[in-house]
């Protein structure tokens, strides 16, 4: 049995089943195969800077090494944060109950990349009641999410539409808005460009 998100309102568990919404399952997909002169298949491979390993796919998530290009066991690595600290690890989100209490306006939700939509489905004798929770709240319920244990979090957002239940996860974007206090009058021409014509800068001989 698939694992289950607990969702927690006023001390009261809504475990609900999860299922990502998938743009192949939309929309289907395609799959480019490329085949040799003899009808086989090819496999993508990564060579190394030398020339001489041949890397097969997925090789290079087998292996660390570090600045010296040494060997580096992945059990002597350690996350840290921006500050050089050990960075905590965070459980899943299915080992522990998520409480349904932060909420957020819908700017700050659009203030987000969104990377991931799952579809939310609670049994049918309490599906009623998270509904009911999601809609009559003012604001848009958001918590941390981890699909498995991990140091950094994504945000998660709960939203409601037609009786289905949304899940969005993804991370708040960095761009900044850059705009001009006063808008330039495009009508004004400059004093200085009053008896300016193309010609004078224009050699024809050049032509």
């Amino acid at each position: 049995m698939a694992k289950q998100l607990i969702f927690q309102t006023d001390q009261k568990d809504h475990p609900c089943d999860i299922a990502r919404l998938d743009r192949k399952k939309l929309y289907g997909w395609k799959d480019v195969v490329a085949f040799d002169a003899n009808g086989k298949e090819c496999i993508r491979v990564d060579i190394d800077e030398t020339g001489s390993f041949i890397i097969p796919k997925g090789g290079k998530a087998l292996g660390a090494i570090d600045m010296n290009g040494r060997w580096v066991e992945k059990s002597d690595l350690i996350a840290v944060d921006l500050d050089g600290a050990p960075a905590e690890l965070s459980p899943s989100s299915f080992d522990v109950p998520i409480v349904l209490e932060k909420t957020v306006d819908s700017e700050t939700f659009l203030d987000h990349v969104i990377d991931a939509v799952y579809i939310i489905d609670p049994a049918e004798d309490i599906k009623e009641s998270l509904i009911k929770t999601i809609q009559s709240t003012e604001g848009i319920f958001t918590f941390p999410f981890n699909y498995r244990p991990d140091y950094d979090p994504k945000t998660a957002f709960l939203i409601e539409a037609k009786k289905t239940i949304y899940m969005l996860v993804g991370t708040a974007s960095t761009f900044e808005f850059i705009g001009l206090e006063q808008m330039a009058d495009l009508n004004v021409a400059d004093e200085d460009d009053e008896d300016f014509s193309i010609e004078d800068d224009l050699d024809f001989s050049m032509m």
